[in-house]
């Protein structure tokens, strides 16, 4: 296994310890085995990159003294406690004080393989998390992550490192939600420029009535209203990035004088005559074809020309579906660290629903779909799924799990009373309680 995650196991009992080392090894774990607490305690930190399996009873310090240290050093690694049949009360205890889950012996390799990727999972999204959360609190020159793995993203990964660093105008082509800002972000952080203004305007959102002032500023009494001098984005944006998204949408008056900004370097605002230098960058953005409005006379192509020296196309998440679960996956840790919510796991059902799904609102559609997720918002998925396309297996899981929760609740949280009332062994129930999530509902013992 190549994620960098590790495993600490603790066992006294060399064979079993010599089994279980092995057993984790083949299903493709890293493993640090130890024979007490006292041996894998230097390596036990809040950064530690991995779950640690402990024996409860161990000579020297036990695994809930060390469950006691890692809760103080360490609280988010996840431990697992091994337990023997007679200690099933104190390792219900342990779960109340925060150990991940409990194994008890004898154990089949299985049991613990599967308990051991679970923790790891967790882990590796908390340590994904917080390396987030540092990048969101840090983010200023550097570049927005621009997520994928696609051959259309890494060829948008190779034009925007090679035309940042210039001058040189671009023009952005995507559909609504595609991601077109962060590209302009992108080549506005990449560049020499990137400690200067960004500055984005939205051409479809502005009443033409207000374009030609709110791009070029104003003196005042240029105009009725007009009571104070007011800076345009154009002369805003000074030594910085111009941001035009929509650019279809410009009025052709003002493509004009656009065109003229573009091609002298200098502009005026409304009530003067006195030229202002621009020199800011240009990146516009577009989505569908240029050429159609050009032939219907609602764009100039002179300064298509202009803004057209190099083009970025993104294409529509539809078309490069391998880059779908990675960006989910991202928005669902970005959404985590605003809301301060757990992130959830995928599991590969749920990835398999989100590549097959179009998407037709892009990157932008994708991120809510991770929001809601997140707030828990639709079901537990957060994606839609028909239920007529599940299997026997999820069905029934989805099944035991509501009878399971009822009887908690009608035996009020007492985990003892809900195993006679399903007849099952308390240890079972108590496992099924904790694979379906139910132990954070209420008490589970008394």
């Amino acid at each position: 296994m190549t994620t960098g995650l590790q495993v600490i196991f603790i066992e006294d009992d060399e064979l079993v310890r010599r089994a279980s080392v092995q057993s984790l090894q083949l299903a493709g774990f890293e493993v640090t085995a130890f024979g007490s607490v006292e041996g894998a305690s230097r390596l036990i930190d809040a950064s530690f990159p991995g779950v640690i399996v402990s024996d409860i009873r161990l000579p020297g310090a036990s695994g809930l003294d060390l469950l006691a240290q890692c809760h103080e050093r360490a609280p988010e690694v996840p431990v697992i406690l091994v337990t023997g049949h007679g200690d099933i009360s104190m390792a219900v205890q342990a779960m109340r004080d925060g150990a991940y889950d409990f194994i008890e012996k004898p154990f089949a390799s299985e049991r613990l393989i599967e308990a051991v990727r679970r923790a790891l999972e967790r882990r590796k999204l908390v340590l994904e998390n917080r390396a987030l959360r540092r990048e969101l609190a840090g983010q200023s020159s550097v570049a927005p992550r621009i997520i994928g793995r696609s051959p259309a993203i890494e060829q948008v990964r190779k034009l925007i490192a090679n035309v940042a660093p210039t001058d040189a105008s671009v023009l952005i082509n995507g559909d609504t939600g595609a991601g077109k800002e962060l590209i302009a972000r992108s080549l506005h952080d990449l560049s020499p420029r990137r400690d200067k203004p960004f500055i984005a305007v939205n051409c479809g959102a502005l009443p033409e009535q207000m374009f030609e002032s709110e791009m070029f500023g104003y003196e005042a009494g240029a105009f009725t209203g007009a009571q104070k001098r007011r800076i345009g984005k154009l002369e805003h944006a000074s030594g910085g990035t111009l941001f035009l998204d929509e650019i279809e949408s410009m009025p052709l008056a003002l493509q004009v004088k656009l065109l003229r900004v573009l091609q002298d370097g200098v502009l005026e605002r409304l009530g003067s005559n006195q030229p202002i230098r621009a020199n800011c960058r240009v990146i516009a953005a577009v989505k569908g074809d240029m050429t159609e409005h050009i032939a219907a006379g609602t764009f100039r192509r002179d300064l298509m020309y202009r803004l057209n020296v190099v083009t970025i196309t993104l294409p529509p998440l539809a078309e490069r579906r391998e880059d779908v679960v990675p960006l989910f996956e991202h928005f669902l840790l970005d959404a985590a660290v605003r809301y301060e919510r757990p992130a959830p796991l995928l599991s590969d059902r749920q990835r398999a629903e989100l590549m097959q799904r179009d998407w037709p609102g892009n990157v932008r559609e994708l991120r809510n779909a991770a929001d809601r997720m997140v707030l828990g918002i639709i079901d537990e998925t957060g994606v839609p799924l028909d239920a007529a396309t599940q299997s026997l297996k999820e069905r029934t899981e989805q099944f035991e799990r509501a009878v399971i929760g009822e009887a908690l609740e009608q035996c009020g949280g007492v985990v003892a009373a809900a195993a006679d009332r399903l007849q099952l062994g308390k240890a079972t129930l108590y496992e099924k309680i904790k694979r379906y999530g139910l132990a954070a509902k209420g008490e589970v013992e008394r």
